[in-house]
């Protein structure tokens, strides 16, 4: 009888057996209701998450802005001070070639000078004389320009107003000592023509010798091959 039972408990053919919880339904509905409220807890804490988030992205957002502002302000802020800087490179550039060419003006002016005040000299020596139509040398001065090369001025001048004109030949001579032995040279190859209407200046380059001492140079007007003046100076 029991062998029966038991087999009867373990086929299939058993009845079956539900097992269903003890808990009332109060309980039930308590613990609902504690899941319900974590679960909106939950909800608020991620929704109060996303609110931070976002206003941190909205921040991000204005400091990139801001940032952005600022790169531009620098940019504006460089190109004004290049434009400066060119400006006063130019600046200083123009000022620059105005001295160089203030000091050029500067240095014509000193020439000019110079040549005035030999034309000066010359044209002081232009007194009128008395007497009869002769020819005077009033002036005769000699620079040196280089160690072999000098450069000659002479003025010559009929002592009278109203002279007729005179037609001859100038000569200057110079003379002084080469490696110890006389020496002389004349400024041309030959007696250079003249034609003096009242007064007349002439000048002239001549090559000397390095090693020459020019001690002498002497101014001679010839007509026909006779010396009418002569006018000698010393170095």
């Amino acid at each position: 009888m029991r062998l029966r039972l038991l087999r009867r408990r373990l086929t299939v053919s058993a009845p079956r057996v539900s097992v269903r919880s003890a808990m009332p339904w109060p309980f039930r509905w308590l613990l609902g209701a504690v899941v319900l409220g974590f679960s909106g807890a939950l909800a608020l804490w991620a929704f109060e998450v996303g609110k931070d988030i976002a206003g941190l992205d909205r921040n991000a957002k204005q400091e990139l802005e801001r940032l952005r502002n600022e790169v531009q302000d620098l940019r504006a802020e460089l190109v004004r001070a290049q434009s400066v800087s060119n400006t006063s490179e130019s600046l200083l550039t123009a000022e620059k070639a105005a001295q160089e060419q203030l000091v050029q003006q500067i240095r014509q002016l000193e020439a000019d000078n110079q040549v005035l005040r030999g034309d000066l000299g010359f044209f002081e020596r232009l007194i009128p004389g008395s007497g009869s139509g002769a020819l005077n040398i009033r002036g005769l001065q000699v620079d040196r320009l280089a160690q072999n090369q000098l450069k000659w001025q002479v003025l010559m001048i009929q002592a009278t107003k109203n002279a007729p004109d005179f037609r001859g030949v100038l000569e200057v001579t110079f003379a002084g000592t080469l490696e110890g032995k006389p020496w002389s040279a004349v400024q041309a190859p030959s007696p250079q023509p003249v034609l003096i209407k009242g007064y007349l200046r002439q000048e002239g380059l001549v090559d000397v010798p390095e090693q020459a001492v020019v001690k002498t140079v002497t101014a001679k007007i010839l007509q026909d091959g006779k010396v009418l003046a002569l006018h000698t100076i010393k170095l």
